[in-house]
């Protein structure tokens, strides 16, 4: 298994990181539904023995619950991963998540907390707030890391144009895009971008939020929890779903030539793009840490990278 630098950091990343947005559970908009506290930690726990060397996570999930969880998981455990959260993402005074870097100090604090550290390792700002000023959002991320609250500042769900300016000032560490076979828009330009300034992509919903496991039914999307989001999200209603579960099927068949599930051949597809330095892969028991660890060694070959484009090029996105 091969480990990647981050960047132009001194962390080295193993191909799969544990992502704990699900695990945060909570009443909030991007919740996946109910959770179980020690199933999550004993994910945790598995995947670190498996050999995954980083955790991923953000103050809103789950309203602060994640960086909870990811603090008591890791906490006396007998492997040190790297740990990763973000800002940027708060409730507003209705009580709605939005948009905001204007809080940057006071969340990385609570983070701290949260986590139990004296230092994030990689702290990220979660989105672009649109009508606030970046480039002083990022000059107080670089004030954190030059106290030592955070070892490494990143990017997440910026695009090219956004992460020029402010990388002039302080180095971009990383940049956290989503990016799959039914998301592809990172290769345009965030990808290039960021290769060509040696900034890390650790890229987030590779199997694009469960829709490319190969176990995602029809039937599983009408019976998800009231409080799960992804029934209201796009690629969950039709006419995009019969189209996102046929590529799901046919990359069972490229799976079965190597023993593993559709979701596996669909992460490793996206960590062949040289762009990228790892993928962040949700987990939420064991059993789930164990199925996508595969994904750290599959090498897909250039035939099959061809089968797989050919294939989405045949069925493109719906309008």
């Amino acid at each position: 298994m091969n480990i990647n630098q981050l960047g132009t950091s001194d962390m080295w990343l193993t191909p799969l990181g544990i992502g704990t947005w699900a695990i945060g559970g909570g009443n909030w908009s991007h919740a996946w539904g109910p959770q179980d506290d020690q199933a999550s930690i004993a994910a945790i726990h598995c995947a670190l023995d498996l050999g995954m060397n980083w955790i991923d996570t953000a103050a809103v999930y789950g309203l602060g619950h994640s960086e909870e969880i990811v603090g008591r998981a890791v906490k006396g455990f007998h492997k040190k991963p790297f740990l990763f959260t973000k800002c940027g993402l708060v409730l507003d005074e209705k009580g709605e998540v939005t948009r905001s870097t204007k809080h940057i100090r006071n969340e990385c604090e609570q983070s701290l907390r949260r986590l139990q550290v004296e230092a994030i390792d990689l702290y990220q700002i979660h989105w672009p707030a649109d009508g606030e000023d970046m480039l002083e959002a990022w000059e107080t991320m670089a004030a954190l890391k030059k106290e030592g609250k955070a070892r490494y500042i990143g990017l997440s769900n910026f695009s090219a144009q956004q992460m020029e300016p402010l990388h002039e000032v302080e180095r971009i560490t990383s940049l956290q895009p989503p990016y799959s076979m039914i998301n592809r828009s990172a290769e345009a330009e965030i990808l290039p971008f960021c290769k060509s300034h040696a900034i890390g992509v650790i890229n987030y919903s590779p199997q694009h939020s469960g829709l490319l496991t190969g176990s995602m039914t029809k039937e599983r999307v009408a019976a998800l929890p009231e409080n799960d989001f992804r029934r209201k999200a796009k690629n969950y209603q039709e006419p995009h779903l019969t189209r996102n579960l046929g590529i799901a099927e046919f990359l069972k068949g490229i799976g079965a030539r190597h023993g593993v599930t559709a979701g596996v051949v669909a992460i490793a597809w996206t960590l062949a793009n040289p762009a990228v330095t790892a993928a962040i892969v949700g987990v939420r028991s064991a059993e789930q840490a164990e199925g996508v660890w595969p994904a750290a060694k599959l090498k897909l070959t250039h035939d099959e990278l061809k089968e797989i484009e050919d294939y989405l090029t045949a069925h493109p996105p719906n309008a």
